[in-house]
This record gives structure tokens, sequence and C-alpha cells, in this order.
């Protein structure tokens, strides 16, 4: 798969010819540049409206025609693929290890590439919530709901998607919160306490997976097994999957339940520099991603339900919407991604104990 970087993926194609109604034949090649944005699954429509906001301010401010071509699928999957050679110019992905995986992997970027962005290159945050059926039939609330016999659970495979290990230690989280109470107090909790909770979270994670009956490799793969194909009483996914699938669904068929707690999910997105730098796009790939911190691509955050990370100037019609609920910071509980990688989700991990023995 070396060298990737072709129409065999689902391209979509954005420059000024597209958002002023010219065709390609009249553009001059020498004065276009392109990128391609590698990116998870629920980010579709929002980098097709952000990438022609972009191609916009990009031929006001420098006279040049920007094209950027899109690849999406779970986050995981998509970090695999750049580290197998699909040539990125920048990476927008669910969560900081799968960015990590590349570095390391890869040597196509900085270990420190965290530090280049604003919020540890986190432009936009969301959280989990439940998908139910309308009416919420099994009356669920919560996540001690997800347990139950008569209930049923859909979410992605967390080898594959980045969404899915939110959801994963989201629910740890939650258990962790019942057992101890305040976080933030960790480092003065006795160790066997913390023992105690931490079995206790295993425990709970386990019996859920025990009630899915399909892993689908990214979160729209999930949305779709839930919504198209009828299975499942509740899907556990992104806040901003859930608020599309609520707008898209016909005739209220399903209904947002949002939980006690839940991890703050934090996307955070990179500069590919080694094959920027490579392509001759290094300039432009970085004014890309400076741009999702603009006030302009804040609102078209929230407006595709991604809570954005700085609310100055943004409507209060476009965040009203996010439903209030305890959000934590992964690294204030469980350290780096790095770790929780290593532990839960790599070859042989706690995930694969869990789902192998069912």
């Amino acid at each position: 798969m070396k060298g990737i970087r072709d129409a065999s993926l689902l391209w979509i194609l954005v420059g000024v010819f597209g958002l002023f109604g010219c065709s390609t034949g009249g553009v001059d090649p020498e004065n276009t540049v392109r990128l391609l944005n590698v990116s998870y699954d629920p980010t579709r429509s929002f980098y097709q409206e952000f990438n022609e906001l972009f191609a916009k301010h990009w031929m006001d401010s420098r006279g040049q025609v920007v094209v950027i071509d899109q690849s999406h699928a779970g986050s995981g999957k998509q970090a695999r693929s750049v580290i197998d050679g699909l040539e990125a110019d920048v990476v927008t992905l669910a969560l900081g290890y799968d960015i990590d995986a590349i570095a390391k992997h890869a040597e196509l970027l900085p270990k420190d590439w965290q530090t280049k962005l604003p919020n540890n290159s986190s432009p936009y945050t969301s959280a989990i919530v439940f998908l139910v059926r309308k009416g919420n039939p099994k009356g669920i609330r919560d996540w001690p709901d997800l347990v139950r016999e008569d209930v049923s659970v859909i979410t992605a495979n967390p080898k594959t998607s980045g969404g899915a290990r939110w959801n994963y230690m989201s629910a740890w989280t939650f258990v962790l919160d019942r057992e101890l109470g305040d976080l933030s107090k960790l480092k003065s909790i006795p160790h066997e306490q913390l023992q105690a909770a931490d079995l206790a979270a295993e425990q709970f994670v386990r019996d859920l997976y025990r009630r899915v009956p399909v892993l689908d490799s990214g979160a729209r793969g999930a949305t779709n097994t839930f919504i198209q194909r009828g299975l499942g009483d509740v899907l556990i996914t992104w806040e901003n999957e859930a608020m599309m699938a609520l707008q898209e669904s016909p005739d209220d068929s399903v209904v947002i339940v949002t939980p006690s707690i839940s991890l703050l999910a934090e996307p955070t997105v990179a500069v590919i520099e080694q094959l920027a730098i490579k392509h001759n796009t290094l300039e432009v790939a970085d004014s890309y991603l400076e741009y999702l911190y603009s006030l302009e691509a804040q609102k078209l955050a929230a407006k595709h339900f991604f809570r954005p990370t700085n609310r100055d100037g943004i409507p209060s019609e476009l965040t009203d919407v996010f439903s209030e609920l305890k959000l934590v910071r992964l690294a204030d509980v469980f350290g780096s991604w790095v770790e929780v990688q290593k532990r839960h989700f790599d070859d042989g991990g706690l995930f694969d104990q869990m789902y192998n023995s069912q």
C-alpha cells in the first residue's frame, strides 16, 4: 500500500472551482495545491463544509486554489493506513494515541506533535451518550441499565474505532466515579480501595460487552447497525453522531439519553510533516489546521454538534443543544492514552481477554 494517494478511496474534492461553479478546466494547475485529510468516521459532513470555508479563506488570503481530499474510517484503522503508506498531509483523528502511533511506527511527525496547536491539538470536543428507540421502551437512563439482562448494546470495536475506545473508557470511568467519588482526589485514595474499584470497573465493562451482539469497525457503521439494521436496544456513541442521527432519523425513531458521566472526548489533529514536506504542502497544511480554531470554524463545529473549545462569539442557539453532564478528562484518571492502550486495547490486553472469553 506504499505511496497511496489516488482515487481508490472515497475522495471528496473541494476547491474554489467547486465553490464558485467553475470547471476544473479553467483552473491553473500551477496555482493549485492539494491536501489529503485522513479523518475518522463521524466527521464527514463537518469537513465537507469546513473544506469549502478554508478553500475560500486560502484563496482570499493567498490567491491560490486548494483542493482537499477526504478519507474516513475508524480512527485506529486510519492510523494504520497512514503507517502502511496512505500519504496524508493532515490527520484529524478520534484520539491522540492514534497519532502517537503514526509518530512512533512511521516517524512521519515529531513525538511532541500535540504541543503544536492549542488545547493539546484538540480544536473541538465531544461526549459519550446513548441513542435509544422511540419512547425509550427499555427505560434506559444511565450506565447501569446497559448491563441489564434484557438490554442489547451496540458499540463499535475499540480495536479499530477511536470512538469505541472513548465508549469503553467512559463506562470504566462511571464505575470508578461510583465507587470512589471525587476522581480529582485519586492520589489520596488508599491503594486497596483503588484496586477494588478497578476490579469492579473491569467486571462492569465485561458484563457490558456480553450484551454486544456485533462489533462494527467504526462509529458510523455502529450507527447504521442500530438505525438501519434495527439491532440493539441502545447505541453508545459520540454526542455529535447521536445528534446527527436524531436530526436525520424519520418520525423521531430514536431518542438521545445523556448519562450522568462521560469522559471528555478530545479528538486531535496533526500535520504529517514528512509527507507534507514531500508534497510541498507544509504551509497550507499548517494553515488548514490552525483555521480550525478560528471563530468561523468553531461556529461550524458547533453547527455539526461538536463542542467548540472556544465559545466566545458563538451564538447560544448553537451551544444550548449540549446537555449538562459530568465530564472527566482521561489524563486526570488514567494517565496517557499510551498507558490505556497498552493495558486495555493492545493484542492480548483486557479487551481481548474480555471479548474472547465470551
